[in-house]
């Protein structure tokens, strides 16, 4: 069985700014500091942030399902502001999906706003077809709030610098 999900997010950020965070490794420091109560620490494998970068997501305590999930970047599209990455192990491959990915695309709408496209592509076994229900844009749809909460009170915080 196969599946797509998506969610956009209208935002009030520059998506060279969106991009400048989710082309890159900054987008795995935030998240466990954005959002402790899903993830406890999202840790650099292999690689230097670039396409065959491999992370390890490390849930939060609480957190039902599988403990940990690693994903490797297989495409990074600077040009269209496209990332892409695919679980490799754990998460929902250890409960019969057999592709998942993640794709981020930072949409330019006019000066200062932009949209965050979240994107899930999935693949599940026969034998697990009911656990397709578990394939979730949530958690895409609450790093990109958090991504952009957290831009808009650093832009916050130095213009009150400049102003003081």
């Amino acid at each position: 069985m196969k599946g797509a999900l998506c969610h956009e997010l209208e935002v009030q950020v520059d998506a060279s700014e969106l991009w400048e965070v989710f082309s890159h490794l900054k987008l795995g420091q935030l998240v466990p500091q954005l959002l402790p109560n899903i993830f406890e620490k999202v840790e650099l494998v292999e690689g230097d942030g670039g396409v065959g970068t491999v992370l390890l997501c490390t849930f939060a305590a609480g957190i039902g399902g599988p403990r940990h999930y690693k994903e490797k970047f297989v495409k990074i599209d600077h040009e269209n502001r496209v990332k892409e990455a695919a679980g490799v192990e754990g998460g929902l491959l250890e409960l019969g999906f057999t592709y998942y990915l993640i794709r981020f695309q930072i949409v330019e709408k006019e000066r200062g706003s932009s949209i965050i496209r979240s994107t899930v592509e999935f693949e599940v076994d026969e034998e697990h077809k009911t656990n397709a229900s578990l394939a979730s844009t949530d958690i895409v749809a609450v790093i990109g709030e958090a991504v952009a909460g957290y831009l808009l009170e650093e832009k916050k915080k130095k213009g009150e610098a400049l102003n003081s």
